[in-house]
């Protein structure tokens, strides 16, 4: 299993984070992934980090495919490839509904009929040999009675990897399909049969392998003596991925599916009724103790055997720690 770190949605300062993945870097971690939301964009540090360091593979974890083009992403990835000598890992999101219509202006729409027709687009772009045209119900290239374009760059790679983000059943049965990496919404190594379940079945519907998809978590890792208080910081970002009910929410289904319905609906219904404080205190324990690393550091350590043993491929931190970063390589 190998050891990433992932970085904040709120643009923290460069002083803050260069040095910590500079040390990354330099010990051996396996990549570093940004991430996005409507605070920080997923690529404008990644470009810097790609001029700092050597090694480190450098992950968008995820873009946003209602705030890009699949033309400009593939540009985009073709440039932090480039940049990076072809360090890229390019993690792709339909995001969710209110971010979507809210923060881009976009419909949501049909989120697999999206992801499967960009990715088709990407691949085609980013192997900058042809004319790129498609018609698919989002996307038609080229549009009207103009000619095709193909992308005018000489590229490192003409394949880079595409992380498929999924929670929803069918999305993660996609990246079982396309994809050359899943990144879940939140995992349990001891429930994973039923979390990797759409994920086999999409395998299996494309006539592919296991191995053919890496699995990459994105979790938080707290050192501390206290593990109590490090569950009260992560209550209420779970609290917030599970309680929504406007529209389908695939937090809360999934926290049904491995096994957590009661405390789900508890969530819900504090969060439907207003009841902020109560729906962030009915958190289960038992599902941050399996989805997150928090303790003193020899419990985060003995905690990566589980990891170990599952099917994860990459497990990328979110710390600041440079402690943890150093005991979890050697022990992953």
């Amino acid at each position: 299993m190998r050891i990433g770190l992932a970085l904040g949605y709120h643009g923290e300062p460069m002083s803050q984070i260069l040095p910590l993945v500079e040390l990354a870097d330099r010990i051996g971690v396996d990549s570093v992934w940004s991430v996005e939301e409507y605070g920080a964009d997923g690529v404008s540090v990644l470009a810097y980090l790609a001029a700092r360091t050597e090694r480190i593979k450098l992950g968008t974890g995820i873009l946003q495919l209602a705030g890009r083009t699949p033309a400009n992403t593939a540009m985009t990835a073709l440039t932090l490839d480039i940049l990076s000598e072809g360090r890229l890992l390019l993690g792709l999101g339909v995001s969710v509904p209110w971010i979507v219509e809210g923060w881009h202006g976009v419909p949501y729409g049909k989120p697999l009929g999206r992801m499967r027709e960009y990715v088709e687009i990407l691949r085609k772009a980013i192997r900058c040999d042809e004319r790129v045209t498609h018609h698919g119900e989002y996307y038609t290239l080229p549009y009207g009675q103009n000619r095709p374009v193909k992308a005018l760059l000489d590229p490192v790679r003409t394949e880079i990897p595409i992380y498929v983000a999924g929670i929803g059943q069918g999305m993660v049965r996609l990246a079982g399909q396309i994809a050359d990496g899943w990144l879940p919404g939140f995992y349990s190594p001891e429930r994973e049969a039923v979390i990797t379940a759409p994920l086999d079945q999409g395998i299996k519907q494309a006539g592919r392998n296991a191995a053919d998809v890496d699995i990459t978590i994105i979790t938080h890792a707290i050192r501390t003596d206290d593990p109590a208080k490090a569950r009260d910081e992560l209550r209420p970002l779970y609290a917030a991925y599970i309680g929504p009910s406007r529209g389908k929410n695939t937090y809360y289904e999934l926290a049904r599916e491995i096994g957590f319905e009661k405390e789900a609906e508890i969530i819900r219904e504090h969060h439907r009724e207003g009841r902020r404080a109560e729906a962030i205190a009915a958190v289960p324990d038992a599902l941050l103790d399996e989805v997150a690393l928090f303790g003193p550091l020899p419990q985060i350590v003995d905690r990566l055997a589980a990891w170990r043993e599952s099917r994860v491929g990459t497990l990328a931190l979110i710390t600041r720690d440079p402690k943890i970063l150093e005991a979890c390589l050697s022990s992953a």
